[in-house]
């Protein structure tokens, strides 16, 4: 037994809708009748219908056009599309112009059984899609709650590490200057770069990837603020692409990045002369990057023990391992050009 339905049922064949509205009318469901396009998307209008067949021939406003007219209306109900044609092109043509479901007019309760179950697989279909739409719309306000949590998370990191940063900046000017004091200083740029991927993702439409143009871009201008002086000046040259990493990728690079050109203001050239740091990073193909960091200062000579603590060496070798590609140092260059390849994904 089907649930009883209000229906309108739309077509210029009087003797059918008056079958159709007793047959069905037997079954429980409520039937309301036009005898064309006009009278029927007038009531249409008026609402309270589940369900709306319509006729394909029918003289003025045809079918296809009462069933466009259908479709117009706000929050109207399925429509169900009834023809005496068995031309497949007809039922194409509806079923694209939205009709629900489509079926062919014969005479008899033949008729009306095919009728009432088309009925049900619309009403079926639209509480499907009508579930759909609502899932879809859960998913979408649970990923925007989702990233508004992130982002905060993000803000709140950045923050502590700014804190942390100045805290260990703070300790390093109160020791005199020697290795701790350097150490010290070491340790507040390496946090200022992790802090600096947080800073970005939660400034970011998008929560999981780093610009990594605008990344190195703010990376470079503080490394250059800490490291150049007016009786020492050191220029970075910076040259990135546009290209999206993954915050994990963003932050091994940035630690990268911020060791090598870190090095290369301290030990490429003297302390009284200017010197140049050029920063390069794009693509090398669709699924890999390249970054190559170089100077044209004193160089590395071969056999010569690292200056410093040799923890900056070792940051870079784990960052690169993170990133599935080791930093190669080209010996041809006249100063010190750092290489490294990976993939972007």
């Amino acid at each position: 037994m089907q649930q009883p339905r209000r229906i309108l049922y739309i077509d210029d064949d009087a003797g059918l809708r008056r079958l159709v509205e007793k047959l069905l009318g037997r079954r429980g469901h409520t039937v309301v009748t036009a005898a064309t396009g006009d009278d029927g998307v007038a009531r249409a209008r008026e609402g309270g219908f589940d369900l709306i067949a319509v006729d394909h021939y029918m003289p003025g406003m045809d079918g296809l056009e009462t069933l466009q007219a259908l479709r117009a209306l706000p929050d109207g109900p399925p429509v169900v599309y009834v023809t005496g044609s068995e031309e497949s092109s007809v039922a194409v043509a509806a079923l694209k112009a939205g009709a629900a479901e489509y079926v062919v007019k014969s005479v008899g309760d033949d008729f009306v059984d095919l009728l009432e179950r088309a009925f049900s697989h619309a009403l079926a279909t639209l509480r499907l899609e009508r579930a759909k739409a609502e899932a879809e719309e859960a998913l979408v306000a649970s990923n925007l709650r989702l990233e508004t949590l992130l982002r905060e998370v993000n803000h709140r990191v950045a923050n502590s590490l700014q804190l942390a940063g100045t805290m260990v900046g703070m300790q390093a000017r109160l020791l005199p200057e020697g290795l701790a004091r350097d150490a010290l200083d070491d340790t507040e740029r390496r946090i200022q770069a992790i802090a600096q991927v947080h800073r970005r993702l939660y400034a970011s439409s998008d929560v999981q990837s780093v610009a990594m143009d605008e990344y190195l871009a703010a990376l470079v201008a503080e490394l250059e603020e800490t490291w150049s002086s007016s009786h020492a000046p050191r220029h970075i040259r910076l040259t990135a692409e546009p290209l999206q990493l993954e915050a994990d990728k963003a932050l091994s690079l940035g630690v990268i990045v911020n060791e090598l050109v870190s090095n290369a203001c301290k030990y490429a050239y003297s302390p009284d002369d200017a010197g140049e740091i050029r920063v390069n990073f794009g693509r090398t193909g669709e699924q890999h990057f390249r970054l190559c960091v170089e100077d044209d200062g004193r160089g590395i000579e071969l056999g010569t023990a690292p200056t410093g603590t040799g923890l900056g060496t070792r940051l870079i070798t784990a960052m690169a391992k993170s990133l599935g590609g080791p930093v190669e140092y080209d010996r041809s260059h006249r100063g010190v050009r750092a290489t490294l390849e990976a993939a972007i994904a």
